[in-house]
């Protein structure tokens, strides 16, 4: 690079001169100056290589270049242009030395340098992406024509990188907007066409055989028009990454997947203030419960993201747990990170790390949650949920952490599952430590409902079906629930722990409840098939435990305001420690195993509004 860059640079002051005199030295003005030439070539051009140094051209690969490479270059070549007149002015002007070019020349060797050295650049990207242009490994020619839905920024940052990658093997044809004022135009050479709803006339112009989806994640009706057209027009849809995911680096433009359904929730992003999350974690110790499971598992990324200055992932499933570990490893976390196999029922365990670790935020997502099943062993959602909650509480308050954060979930409200009730009951032992005499530690609950893709929500289990070839199970027509995605989630989760002052109960905003029955219709149609024509949907009845539809505030909860539009504080009079420590040693009498009707019936005791389904 150095070599190509010296020959360069030094053609280009030589050709300056050249210019300057008319590729004449011998009359007139030029005399001095060719005998001068020879001599600003030794320091003009090694001042250049110096400021092109400093302003990172040497960091980059010759072959890749694009606009933030062309302008480090105009840079460079600026300030040297700079240094040189006043060098001029200093020298010339006043003491007549010709140790510095003429003013013409600067200029000229400006232009020249910046021309030559970005064309030298281009040149070498053209060749590099004209030898990976459209072949796979085989050198078989594998490019597919595909169409851009989208002419924003997104969707022109997408068309970029896939004429830059060619040995992606998709080449971007036709951009689609619904913006008039674009159709005719081009960007980067590819045309507006029209509108998505012109998709089939233009096929047959422009022959493609794939649609790339680069919509706002709000336009979700817009989303599932368009997947509808190309499922009828046989053309394979993917959509690109969410602009978070560009904005972070995480992923590139041209990495596209697939639509998913959550593409089609059509929910705002959510806007989080780093600086209170960052205060919240960076240079401290963070443990989290459950590090294993979906929640667990993204809180530890996303903690992992901020710098702790150790992250302790606790989980009773040494395969889960394995897993998230090597995950973060890859991510290149590792020295952060130490694991324990461990469950938060063995309290001489959680001591001895607690005391060994001194942890500032305790995140506890260890859970049983999947309501059928706990339904019909309610002592072990009970023991894990509730006592293991208990415990955990009053260590935590013992060595002094400084936050505890309680995964929640909004069937804890006039609950009509054990596994709803024994997250009540978790709340209420959380509030009541709130209050126990010598405590410091800041105690709060996060509610929210059903995550995608989490262990246990129904989108695999539709996922699997439709791929039987269904049927698809649905409880009931009219059952409704609330949903987000895992990243979403754990992002409102930290942010409304920065918030805890002691004592409360969040609720992120879920936005809409949508229709089960809904959602399996989408999934139906995204995996290219008609609900009740291709695969059937057959209703099965509530399970035990369920209902038609989720709460979020339990009465006498009272409302309050959050800085955050997305997080709702809920307070409440809480019972006393005394009360809950009665109540919590006749509940661990009660479970004993086997047990089932009648530790429900218990419960009712402690929790009234619970309703429970025996039998």
């Amino acid at each position: 690079m150095l070599a190509c860059y010296t020959l360069l640079l030094g053609f280009s002051l030589w050709l300056s001169y050249e210019l300057r005199f008319d590729f004449n030295f011998t009359v007139g003005d030029g005399v001095p100056y060719a005998k001068q030439r020879w001599f600003q070539l030794t320091w003009v051009v090694p001042l250049e290589i110096l400021l092109l140094f400093i302003c990172g051209q040497f960091r980059g690969f010759l072959s890749y270049f694009r606009l933030p490479d062309l302008m480090r270059i105009v840079w460079a070549f600026g300030l040297t242009s700079a240094a040189l007149v006043i060098l001029w002015y200093v020298y010339n002007f006043y003491q007549k030395a010709l140790v510095v070019p003429d003013r013409a020349v600067i200029v000229v060797n400006f232009l020249l340098a910046t021309i030559l050295l970005s064309s030298f650049r281009m040149a070498l990207r053209a060749y590099r992406e004209g030898q990976s242009g459209g072949k796979s490994q085989t050198g078989v020619s594998t490019l597919r024509r595909v169409a851009i839905v989208g002419a924003g920024e997104v969707g022109s940052a997408v068309a970029a990188d896939l004429l830059s990658k060619r040995g992606l093997g998709l080449r971007p044809v036709a951009f689609f907007d619904d913006n008039e004022a674009k159709h005719g135009h081009e960007i980067h050479g590819i045309p507006v066409v029209g509108s998505p709803d012109q998709m089939k006339v233009a096929r047959e112009a422009y022959e493609f055989d794939q649609i790339i989806i680069a919509l706002p994640a709000t336009a979700h009706r817009r989303m599932l028009e368009v997947v509808g057209n190309a499922k009828a027009l046989g053309v394979e849809t993917e959509v690109m990454p969410a602009m978070w995911e560009l904005a972070s680096g995480r992923v590139q433009a041209s990495q596209v997947r697939p639509v998913e359904l959550e593409d089609l929730l059509g929910r705002e992003p959510v806007s989080l203030d780093s600086a209170q999350i960052g205060e919240m974690i960076t240079g401290r110790v963070v443990l989290v419960t459950g590090a294993g499971g979906s929640i667990g598992a993204e809180l530890c990324r996303q903690i992992a993201n901020r710098a702790p200055r150790q992250l302790i992932l606790v989980d009773h499933s040494e395969v889960q747990l394995f897993q998230a570990e090597q995950e973060l490893i890859g991510l290149g976390h590792g020295p952060l990170i130490t694991p324990y196999v461990a469950t938060v029922l063995d309290e001489a365990r959680m001591a001895w790390i607690l005391r060994t670790y001194q942890p500032a935020v305790v995140f506890h997502a260890a859970a049983h949650k999947h309501v059928p099943m706990m339904e019909h062993q309610p002592v072990e959602a009970l023991k894990n949920n509730t006592i293991g909650t208990y415990r955990l509480a009053q260590l935590a308050s013992e060595f002094r952490v400084g936050k505890f954060v309680l995964i929640s979930t909004d069937k804890a409200v006039n609950p009509t599952s054990v596994m709803g009730c024994s997250k009540r009951l978790a709340e209420i032992a959380l509030q009541a430590q709130q209050q126990a005499p010598g405590n410091v530690t800041k105690f709060c609950a996060v509610r929210f409902g059903n995550v995608l893709g989490s262990s246990g929500s129904v989108i695999p289990t539709f996922k699997r079906q439709i791929a039987e070839g269904g049927p698809v199970t649905v409880t009931h027509p009219e059952v409704m629930r609330y949903f987000m995605t895992i990243p979403e989630s754990v992002g409102l989760v930290l942010q409304a722990a920065t918030q805890a002052a002691g004592g409360e109960i969040f609720v992120l905003d879920m936005g809409q409840p949508i229709k089960i029955v809904d959602v399996a219709k989408q999934l139906i149609e995204l995996s290219g098939f008609r609900p009740n024509v291709d695969i059937e949907i057959k209703f099965t009845g509530l399970r035990p435990g369920e209902k038609l539809f989720e709460e979020f505030q339990h009465q006498g909860e009272q409302f309050q305001d959050t800085a955050h539009p997305r997080i709702f504080r809920f307070v409440c009079a809480p019972a006393s420690p005394a009360q809950v420590d009665e109540w919590m040693r006749q509940l661990m009498a009660q479970l004993v195993p086997g047990a089932r009707d009648e530790a429900k019936k218990f419960l009712t005791q402690i929790v009234p509004e619970y309703t429970p389904f025996m039998g």
